[in-house]
């Protein structure tokens, strides 16, 4: 009985080409769980052919001794995990028996040996499969090139405790195409700003993340919309917006919510009061050198007394003087700044506003 066998229909894709289609088919990456744990594609899944010892070993061998040797060690923990793999990936997708395959997407470090491999065996076993040309290398070449393009950016602007990041959801939901940068960098950008807050990103998966959100505007937008974002310093947390792109930013003009320091301070004592006593304090020590002696024996001094609002409002006091500093800064902030004067911390009230001032 003559044998046959499967002639392999595997296409190789550039990146906008796989991100397009990472839309509605899943992306495995089959690099290691270290490696997709620093960063990966959003919304990519971990498959990974080796785990992080063995890409330690297998990468060793290759370098020390010889391409040949390091195939075949390689060869034998992906054959003991064959069945696994195919099984999770039938899993991920929620194959029904009886129906074809769907396609997936696949992709390594450099779109090399370990992206083939596992191709070749979803391809094997029926899967459509795409794998990504240079793969993760290639991907994260193309992150940064998205920040050296031009975009027709807004900002938003305001003094803390504006409530500027829910101004911002607010336009959302009417329509605007907005970048909620705090969200992305899991970080309020004070030194509060990460109470409460999932673990940060790495830089790397936050410039990730970014570069597919302009991306994914910039494809639907209709030309002269604008892309709103919140009026930030360059660092949020431990991550750094990108500098060329940063560059980009202070180059816009602001739309800058004037709202009465009170009503700011009612928001900052409803959004953050609630947390524990000892994180805020820390917090408040964190920032000691730029705040001052004085000032911070007084913050201190007042949480440990349950006067979080006279905590608060010498942070408050200290936290306009550094932002005013920073309006000072851009080139020209008489041109640049755009003034909303706003009664309340009212989201839905203030992102209307803001959004017939751009119109």
């Amino acid at each position: 009985m003559p044998c046959t066998f499967a002639i392999m229909a595997i296409t190789k894709l550039t990146v906008p080409e796989f991100l397009l289609l990472a839309r509605q088919h899943p992306v495995l990456d089959v690099r290691s769980p270290g490696e997709f744990d620093h960063a990966h594609i959003p919304g990519a899944h971990s498959l990974p052919l080796f785990n992080n010892e063995e890409r330690k070993v297998v990468g060793t061998v290759y370098k020390q001794e010889s391409k040949q040797r390091a195939v075949k060690i390689g060869l034998k923990y992906f054959g003991s995990n064959m069945v696994q793999m195919v099984e999770q990936v039938e899993q991920l997708v929620k194959h029904s028996s009886g129906e074809a395959l769907p396609t997936v997407l696949v992709h390594c470090w450099r779109g090399g040996m370990r992206s083939a491999g596992v191709a070749w065996l979803l391809d094997l076993y029926g899967f459509k499969v795409y794998t990504l040309v240079g793969g993760y290398k290639a991907y994260r070449n193309w992150v940064l090139a998205q920040f050296e393009k031009k975009y027709n950016i807004q900002i938003l602007g305001g003094y803390t405790g504006s409530g500027k990041t829910e101004v911002l959801k607010a336009m959302k939901t009417k329509g605007a195409a907005v970048i909620d940068l705090e969200g992305l960098a899991h970080h309020k950008g004070s030194a509060f700003g990460a109470i409460g807050q999932p673990a940060q990103p790495s830089q790397e998966f936050f410039e990730n993340q970014l570069a597919m959100e302009l991306w994914q505007l910039s494809e639907t937008l209709q030309p002269g919309s604008p892309i709103y974002l919140e009026d930030e310093s360059q660092r949020i947390g431990l991550v750094n917006i990108p500098t060329v792109f940063f560059q980009q930013m202070r180059q816009q003009k602001v739309c800058f919510l004037e709202i009465p320091f009170d009503e700011r301070l009612d928001f900052i004592v409803a959004n953050y009061g609630k947390f524990e006593k000892e994180k805020l304090i820390n917090a408040v020590i964190r920032v000691k050198k730029k705040l001052g002696g004085l000032e911070t024996k007084m913050a201190v001094n007042a949480l440990i007394e349950d006067d979080i609002r006279l905590s608060f409002a010498v942070m408050l006091k200290y936290y306009d003087k550094l932002y005013n500093k920073g309006l000072l800064r851009r080139e020209d902030p008489n041109s640049q700044v755009k003034t909303i004067v706003c009664n309340t911390v009212d989201a839905d009230v203030n992102a209307a506003a803001v959004m017939r001032l751009s119109i």
